[in-house]
Formats: structure tokens, C-alpha cells, sequence
């Protein structure tokens, strides 16, 4: 092949340096963002933050308070006090072991970051079990199985897999000590942990009451036997299976309904996660106003005193690190302020075009996409993408996610569209105030949504029910 020298011209897209920062922070989220500024200030000497000069830093009028005062007492004036006193500690004995956080101003302290470490349902039956007697081959079975129990304090693995895997750890083990072991386990605090499946956790729950709790016995009859029945609410066939009357089988069903399901949940205690909105809406003078939370993002600048120490003419690699140093600062405080801007630019086109939501809630949401904003305001759907991922609005409904705002549309009667979170929420509005006796089938549903000139099948009536987890009208009824 011969070898040839050839000029083309030609266009190529490439993002440069600085879009691809304004990016990178405009699809962080708020913890994300706080967690970037933290290190541009940390690693860069000329980015620093603008403190709010608009409250004086002290009350020129205190010292004059100071000069006036003169309480007398029994021992004469206060204002002869000498300027040294004898004392019989010095600074270092009473502060030696106090530590000054360096560049934290803030008079308040944040104990939240100082909290222990979260205890966990583990925890809680490894403590109790430093306080059981257990030889040391039952201590290694009962470790194995409080390894295999859940948060929610139920088995993970079979029996048969617990003690297979035990049997290349023991030798000569049977199968009854594994079953020994559990039992034991079983009686720990809370009741009901370490079962097989959810009979099994109400059943050690019953057996952990007194004896003379009433209707214990058909209690422990239902569970164990009629499950099924009481979640289908059955009660025709539970009278009669159990020879009770309607009033007893309801005595029954409320003993049950005492139980926890999930023991494990309540010794379970998981750190809190926050969430910080982005922007506030707040309704001022009949017009709802978008601000952004500065607390989430200070606002930045250039150090004044690092920038005039640039000399242009020099060269050296002092100079030229810091010249670097303030084109980089430059670039970040843009792309913050970018960000910003672009951010409180689709909150306000969604306020404008969701008042509904804010004035009546989620049954006057309008259906909209992310198209309908990145044309109104010239941007691309992929920015708005960006904007609206793990972004949060404080609204008078609560805190609520931008994505929440964007849904699909249903037609309606009259020729418009209907927000698909409305229609959940007309859903989740009909079955709550439905008669459980004769609870709402989601074909009933359906028709009295048309009846509000919304038109919807059954089965995405079925379909929304579901991603609810509103369970269906045969599980709904209550009789009892």
C-alpha cells in the first residue's frame, strides 16, 4: 500500500475542561455538591467563601452599656476591680484537653456526625448471648446461627444448608443439636426471632404470652394451621373450623393482630439519611416565589489578597502555580454559578406550570415531560435530565423530588389529559374512604374515575393499585 499525506476539514464536538465540570456539578446531588466544594477550598488557595457582611460582626453600643453600668454592692464598686487577679489554676489545667476545630466558625456544633455506631439486631443476640451458658461447640452452632438471621430476625438459609456447612466445622455433629440450639436462640429478646417463616415468628410470639392470656389457644390454632384463611379474611370457614362465634373469632383476630411481623425491625436502627432541599417555593403576595437554599451552596470568590500577589511578567513556578491555581478558581466559581442559574431556572418553569400541585396537591398534578421544559427554555432533554436527578423542592406539600413532577397523561372525557399522579392519588383517595366491609374492585374503581371524566382501563387501575402496594378488594375486606 502506498503511503500518502491527505488535508481534510472537518468539524468535531469535544467537551472542553470547563463544560465538562459545569456538568459534572450539574447532575451532582446536594451531599455530592457540598462534599466538591469542601475540596476545591481545601485544595485551592484562592477559592474561599463570601461572608455575609450585612449583620455586624459586634454591637458598637455594648461597650458603651459596659461603661455605664455600675452596680454597687456590699463590697463597694465593681469598677475597681484590678486588671490582674490572683488565681490557683492556670489556662492550660482547665483547656488541656479541649480541641479547636480549625476553619469552623460556627458557634453551633453539629453532635449528629458524633453519634455511636448504629446497633444492629446481630448486636443485640451476640450480647445476649455472652450471657447464656453455652459449651463451646453449641457457642460455635448458635454463632452460625445468628449469622444467618436477617434484620427483620427470620432465617436467611435453610436448616439443612446451616448444618451442612457446620459439618465440616464439627465433628460427629446431629442435626437435633442444631435444632437444641435454635430453640435456645429462639428464646431470646425479641420474641419471635430466628423463624423459619412468618408462622413460625407468630407462633413463638403466642407461646412467649402467659397461659392465661385469653383465646391464646385458638390463637395458636390460626397461626399454624389457618394462615391463609386469616389473610383471605375467611371468617365463615375460621367459625367454623375452630367452633367460635363471630365475637370470639374477633377477640382471636385482635390477640394476632398484636404480634409484630418483623421482631428483628425494632432493634434494627438504621442511621437517618436527610434530605436537603435545593430550592424553597413559597406563595408571597399571591404569586409563588422560587429562591434557592444557599446553605446548600455558599457562595464563593477569589481570595483579594492571594490574586494581587500575581505578577504577570514572572515566570517563576510560584507565580505560575498560582496563576493556575486562580484560572481553575475561576472556572469553578462559573460552573457553580451555572449551575445555579440553570437550576432555578427549570424550579420556576415547574412552579409555573404545577400551581396546581402546590394549591391542591398531588390530584391536581398536570401531566408533563421532560421535553415540555427543555423546550420552553431552549435547553436540551439530557440538561434537564441532569437538573432534575436527586434534585429536591421544598413545597407546602412536603419535600418532594423534581421527577416527582414529571409523569405520563391519560385522556380524558373532554379532550385533555389527565397526570398519571393524579390518578394514583384519586386511587389511593377512593380507597381510603371505602367501607371495608364491601371494599372498591378495582372495575368499580375504573368507574368512578370515568365518572370523573378520566378514562382508565381495569387493569391500569390493577397496575397503579399495585405500585402502591395497595393490596387487592379480596384482602381489603374486614368483616370483623
Amino acid at each position: 500500500m502506498k503511503q500518502s499525506l491527505n488535508l481534510r476539514l472537518g468539524q468535531q464536538l469535544s467537551l472542553t475542561p470547563q463544560l465538562q465540570q459545569s456538568l459534572k456539578l450539574l447532575q451532582m446531588s446536594t451531599l455530592d455538591l457540598q462534599q466538591e466544594i469542601q475540596q476545591a477550598l481545601e485544595s485551592n488557595m484562592m477559592l474561599e467563601i463570601e461572608e455575609d457582611r450585612h449583620e455586624p460582626l459586634f454591637d458598637p453600643s455594648f461597650d458603651k452599656r459596659i461603661e455605664n453600668t455600675d452596680s454597687q454592692t456590699s463590697e463597694g464598686s465593681q469598677t475597681d476591680i484590678p486588671d490582674e487577679l490572683p488565681i490557683d489554676s492556670s489556662w492550660e489545667d482547665v483547656y488541656e484537653n479541649t480541641t479547636v476545630s480549625a476553619g469552623n466558625t460556627n458557634d453551633s456544633f453539629d453532635f449528629e456526625p458524633q453519634n455511636s455506631k448504629s446497633s444492629t439486631l446481630s448486636d443485640h443476640l451476640l450480647w445476649q448471648l455472652e450471657f447464656s451458658h453455652f459449651s463451646e461447640r453449641d457457642l460455635a452452632i448458635a454463632i452460625t446461627l445468628i449469622d444467618s438471621i436477617d434484620a427483620d430476625g427470620y432465617l436467611r438459609d435453610s436448616l439443612d444448608d446451616i448444618f451442612q456447612g457446620l459439618q465440616n466445622q464439627l465433628d460427629d455433629l446431629d442435626f437435633d443439636e442444631v435444632i437444641a440450639v435454635l430453640h435456645r436462640i429462639q428464646s431470646f429478646d425479641p420474641a419471635g426471632v430466628g423463624a423459619e417463616n412468618l408462622s413460625d415468628c407468630l407462633r413463638l410470639q403466642l407461646q412467649s404470652l402467659p397461659d392465661n392470656t385469653p383465646y391464646k389457644t385458638e390463637a395458636l390454632a390460626i397461626v399454624s394451621n389457618y394462615l391463609d384463611m386469616l389473610a383471605t379474611h375467611n371468617q365463615e370457614k375460621l367459625m367454623r373450623e375452630l367452633q367460635l362465634t363471630e365475637q370470639q373469632l374477633a377477640q382471636v383476630i385482635v390477640l394476632i393482630r398484636t404480634l409484630d411481623p418483623k421482631p428483628g425491625a425494632k432493634i434494627q436502627v438504621t442511621d437517618c439519611e436527610y434530605v436537603v432541599p435545593d430550592v424553597y417555593v413559597a406563595k408571597q403576595s399571591g404569586q409563588w416565589q422560587v429562591s434557592l437554599n444557599r446553605d446548600v451552596a455558599p457562595k464563593l470568590r477569589v481570595n483579594p489578597f492571594y490574586s494581587t500577589l500575581i505578577k504577570r511578567a514572572d515566570n517563576s513556578v510560584d507565580n505560575t502555580s498560582m496563576k493556575n491555581h486562580l484560572q481553575e478558581a475561576k472556572w469553578f466559581i462559573k460552573s457553580l454559578h451555572n449551575r445555579n442559574d440553570t437550576l432555578l431556572r427549570v424550579a420556576r418553569c415547574i412552579v409555573e406550570k404545577q400551581t396546581g400541585f402546590l394549591e391542591h396537591g398531588s390530584v391536581a398534578m398536570r401531566p408533563m415531560i421532560l421535553k415540555d421544559i427543555a423546550e420552553e427554555l431552549g435547553l436540551h432533554e439530557s440538561t434537564i435530565s441532569r437538573v432534575t436527578t436527586q434534585k429536591y423542592m421544598h413545597t407546602p406539600n412536603g419535600i418532594v423530588e423534581f421527577k416527582h413532577f414529571f409523569s405520563s397523561h391519560v385522556s380524558t372525557e373532554s379532550g385533555g389529559e389527565c397526570s398519571s399522579t393524579a390518578i394514583r392519588a384519586f386511587i389511593k383517595e377512593l380507597i381510603s374512604t371505602e367501607n371495608l366491609a364491601k371494599p372498591l374492585s378495582d372495575d368499580k374503581i375504573a368507574t368512578l374515575l370515568k365518572e370523573k371524566g378520566i378514562n382508565v382501563a381495569r387493569r391500569t387501575v390493577a397496575k397503579y393499585r399495585e405500585a402502591m402496594s395497595i393490596s387487592p378488594s379480596s384482602q381489603r375486606k374486614r368483616v370483623l
